[in-house]
C-alpha cells in the first residue's frame, strides 16, 4: 500500500488526527475512539509507521523552560567548497535545533536556541570561517511548530478557513 492509499483511508486519517493531538494515547484508547479492536488499531498504526507516514514520536520541550532565552534563525552563504563543512558542523553544534538546505543566495537556514545573547557570537564564529551569516532574533512565535495539514478522506469536504 502506498502513502496516498494509506492517508486516503478515513480510519487512518482519524488515527493520525488523534495521535497528532495526543501522541501518547494508548492503543486501547485509540481503538475505542475509532471504533476498532485493539489489534486492528495497532496494525494500522504499525503500517503507518512502516510506510513512513508516522515518522516518529517526540518530546517537545519549551526552550525557555530549558534555559534558552534566545531563539534565532541564521542564514548562511558558504564560501566556495565549504557547503559540506557547514552541514557537518551544524549537525555537531547542540544549539542548532534545525538545519535546512534552501534555495536562493543563502544555502542554509538554521534555527538555534541560546541561553543568552552573549552566546550568539560563540556559535556564529564557528560558521563565519566557512561563509557569511545573517541572523534574525525571534521576538515572538504566533504560530508554534505544528504538523502539516492532513489530506481529506474520500467523501469529506474540506472546511473553509476563516
Amino acid at each position: 500500500m502506498n502513502y496516498k492509499e494509506l492517508v486516503a483511508n478515513s480510519k487512518n486519517i482519524e488515527i493520525l488526527r488523534l495521535l497528532q493531538k495526543n501522541p501518547r494515547m494508548s492503543i486501547a484508547e485509540l481503538a475505542r475512539k475509532i471504533g476498532m479492536s485493539n489489534p486492528a488499531a495497532k496494525e494500522r498504526v504499525r503500517r503507518l509507521e512502516k510506510n513512513g507516514v508516522i515518522a516518529g514520536y517526540r518530546l517537545e520541550l519549551d526552550p525557555k523552560a530549558a534555559g534558552h532565552e534566545i531563539t534565532a534563525f541564521v542564514r548562511i552563504r558558504p564560501l566556495p567548497g565549504r557547503l559540506p563543512k557547514i552541514a557537518a558542523m551544524a549537525q555537531r553544534i547542540p544549539e542548532v535545533v534545525e538545519c535546512h538546505r534552501i534555495t536562493g543566495e543563502d544555502c542554509f537556514i538554521l534555527k538555534i536556541h541560546l541561553p543568552d545573547i552573549a552566546s550568539l557570537d560563540r556559535v556564529l564564529d564557528r560558521f563565519l570561517v566557512h561563509g557569511q551569516t545573517t541572523t534574525s532574533i525571534v521576538q515572538s512565535s504566533p504560530v508554534p511548530p505544528r504538523s502539516p495539514q492532513l489530506a481529506q478522506a474520500p467523501g469529506h469536504k474540506r472546511a473553509k478557513r476563516a
